[in-house]
């Protein structure tokens, strides 16, 4: 079977397009991207090209891109460029110049929002699983790259270098050789020129082997994310914003390190902090771990997965005529009224002697070091921290804890207790009430 069949065969195996689709063929005018253009005419599809031109090898930069347009020219294809200070941004954001091209080129492909294909093939893929294998990775970095993932489809991954090589012969293509594919200071050029080669001096077909284990490796990852599925389903309980693990669930799972992983890596949290939460599963409660966008903490029985607190108004003046104010996803609603009337005992309302309070009211986050005395402790003063313990609160819920206080003196602490000296008593003319209402 010739590669343009085998090319037509692939594509339709792992559904990468079809016939009425519009490609955006990635091309940088090397041979593997040319070919990647002439399957692509021969097999019948509509295509348009992008070229990068990363500013990076002076006048062969000019040339690759003049080539390029030639080419989009001959196969009358739209062309679409797009010139990069790469060196710039890799300094700017600390990367790598291949990393820099790299976050580059997907981002503005990203922008084009056209179906992308790239001509990576199999000597790209051994290489690139070779890398990640050498970096440290789990089964997702072995299986190497997917024919389509996150918006690229990758259709030449079955052809070999030689396959590609041959086929240009065959069809007399031209193309430009970049100089940079022959310097060892890049990884891949290294795993290409010195690595490789020298493992096949040992093991002849190690080529073979290994595009035999990128097959393997990819099923295995799909037998893999199915044992995660359950393993999810049996340890993960998700409550609103929060995902809630039992510890002792967790501990008797196998393999532990490995589930672990999977399962907090979703939210943000390295490899390397795998270890921290596993030591919280025999912690006290109220110790956490916390990644760039969540924290896990133990409380009691649970190790609970929560977001970050996002930053909003953390103080708020209140007026005497205010009637309501709005914070966090609840509303205050003020109201004045006669202590004749019943008073509520739920937690969520308190009821204070008008004639002690100072306005403006401040509403706030709680903060340590406050304190106030407890309603029903004969005015006994308790730290907030020391009040939330007995409380029982987790962690998370003390990150939502709002105080209100009048002149430097909490009044309440929202929706648990409120300070002893504000309340109503037999001599009390006139009740604030404040309600807490879920928006």
């Amino acid at each position: 079977m010739d590669i343009l069949e085998r090319f037509r065969q692939y594509i339709y195996e792992h559904h990468l397009f079809t016939i009425n689709d519009t490609l955006l063929l990635a091309v940088s005018g090397g041979i593997d991207s040319v070919v990647l253009c002439e399957l692509c005419k021969q097999a019948g599809y509509r295509f348009e090209i992008a070229h990068c031109n990363f500013k990076l090898r002076g006048e062969e930069s000019e040339r690759d891109a003049a080539f390029v347009r030639e080419l989009a020219t001959g196969y009358e294809a739209p062309f679409h460029i797009k010139e990069f200070d790469t060196k710039a941004y890799a300094a700017a954001q600390k990367l790598s110049i291949q990393e820099a091209a790299r976050v580059l080129r997907y981002s503005w492909f990203r922008e084009l929002s056209k179906l992308v294909v790239t001509a990576h093939h199999l000597d790209d893929n051994i290489e690139t699983m070779l890398m990640h294998f050498f970096r440290g990775t789990g089964i997702h970095g072995l299986r190497g790259m997917l024919p389509k993932q996150g918006g690229v489809v990758r259709p030449l991954l079955f052809a070999s270098k030689q396959d590609i090589k041959n086929f240009a012969q065959q069809h007399s293509l031209s193309w430009v050789e970049d100089s940079s594919n022959q310097q060892h200071k890049y990884t891949r050029n290294y795993f290409r020129h010195q690595v490789i080669p020298l493992v096949q001096k040992i093991y002849p077909e190690v080529e073979n082997n290994l595009a035999a284990n990128l097959r393997r490796f990819a099923d295995m990852e799909t037998l893999y994310e199915q044992a995660m599925a359950l393993h999810r389903k049996k340890l993960c309980e998700v409550r609103g914003q929060e995902t809630h693990i039992p510890v002792l669930k967790l501990q008797k799972t196998q393999p532990l390190h490995t589930v672990t992983y999977e399962i907090i890596q979703e939210f943000g949290f390295s490899p390397a902090q795998t270890d921290e939460v596993l030591h919280l599963l025999n912690s006290e409660s109220g110790r956490y771990v916390q990644s760039a966008t969540h924290r896990i903490i133990k409380n009691r029985r649970w190790l609970v997965i929560a977001p970050l607190a996002s930053e909003q108004a953390q103080t708020l003046v209140i007026d005497e005529d205010e009637r309501s104010v709005v914070f966090d996803d609840k509303k205050l609603v003020i109201e004045k009224t006669a202590p004749g009337k019943e008073l509520p005992s739920s937690a969520a309302v308190a009821s204070l002697d008008k004639k002690e309070l100072q306005f403006p009211l401040i509403l706030r986050k709680w903060k340590k070091g406050d304190y106030f005395y407890p309603l029903g402790m004969n005015k006994k003063k308790k730290k907030l921290a020391r009040f939330f313990i007995d409380q029982k609160l987790s962690l998370t819920d003390k990150e939502k804890v709002w105080v209100l206080e009048s002149n430097k003196r909490i009044v309440w602490v929202v929706g648990l207790r409120i300070d002893e000296r504000f309340k109503v008593t037999d001599a009390t003319r006139r009740v604030l009430r404040l309600s807490i209402i879920s928006q």
